[in-house]
């Protein structure tokens, strides 16, 4: 190795080392503001899930529970797939006239992508506790704040996805005088869709994920059966929705990886 070659790899050593030392000093630094105690929180790790497996283990009383977890679960799961499927429809359309490619530019795409960037930088938590106070508790209200957050995330990847397909079947059309929309449905549609459908797929295992939580808040589905059976003490059948909530989720991932694997 010559001489430039030792620089620059002690160089980029250098940097590793400062870089590495520097989250470590961030990191010290932030739990001590915080007052985290690292050696007492290792101690008390083992204990910890020692407590967490005993207490949250179903026991065969809590399966006398699932009468009332498998609907809560099925709603959950229905709200999900609703509020993915309607905000991928609204995130396309939004992203069509967004668009660089082939949106009609000017303000609407600036508009757009302003719109798009709004509702994916709120929280889905907050956009639940906003609801809340307008819609009360309610699957609706579980929906929307769904909807809303997926919309913003989805609007942002349909773009990308639109402006990355080639240029050439948009531009042979347009050459042969083809409209707006014969060129969104004879070439956008077509050159977008497989991507289009693979965010569609991951929005729906998130937000079967997120509706747990949203569920907490808006107290429906299976984050309000949740929280009862952990606010009532019953960590038995707390324990069994975790495991229901699990097994759908690995369910669905397991579903939408083979069919991502079908149209990829």
């Amino acid at each position: 190795m010559d001489t430039e070659g030792k620089r620059f790899f002690a160089r980029r050593t250098l940097t590793t080392a400062a870089a590495a030392a520097g989250l470590l000093l961030l990191g010290a630094l932030s739990g001590a503001y915080v007052g985290f105690d690292l050696p007492q929180a290792l101690i008390d790790i083992p204990s910890g899930l020692v407590w967490m497996v005993v207490s949250f283990c179903p026991s065969p009383s809590s399966l006398e529970r699932l009468g009332t977890i498998l609907p809560a679960l099925a709603s959950t799961v229905l709200v999900s797939v609703a509020a993915s499927c309607f905000a991928a429809i609204a995130a396309f359309a939004f992203a069509v006239v967004g668009s660089r490619a082939v949106g009609p530019g000017g303000p609407a795409g600036a508009l757009v992508r302003a719109v798009a960037s709004l509702f994916r930088n709120i929280p889905m938590v907050a956009w639940a506790f906003i609801l809340l106070f307008s819609f009360k508790q309610s699957d609706f209200t579980g929906f929307l704040a769904l909807f809303l957050t997926s919309f913003g995330y989805l609007t942002r990847c349909f773009l990308e996805s639109i402006d990355e397909t080639s240029e050439g079947p948009v531009e042979a059309l347009r050459a042969t005088g083809a409209g707006f929309w014969a060129i969104v449905v004879r070439a956008v549609i077509p050159l977008t869709i497989t991507s289009v459908m693979s965010w569609v797929l991951y929005m729906i295992e998130t937000n079967i994920r997120d509706a747990t939580l949203v569920g907490l808040l808006t107290g429906t589905g299976i984050g309000f059966v949740f929280d009862v059976y952990y606010k009532s003490f019953r960590y038995d059948a707390a324990g069994l929705v975790l495991l229901a909530i699990i097994a759908v989720v690995i369910a669905c991932e397991a579903t939408s990886n083979f069919v991502r694997r079908r149209i990829l």
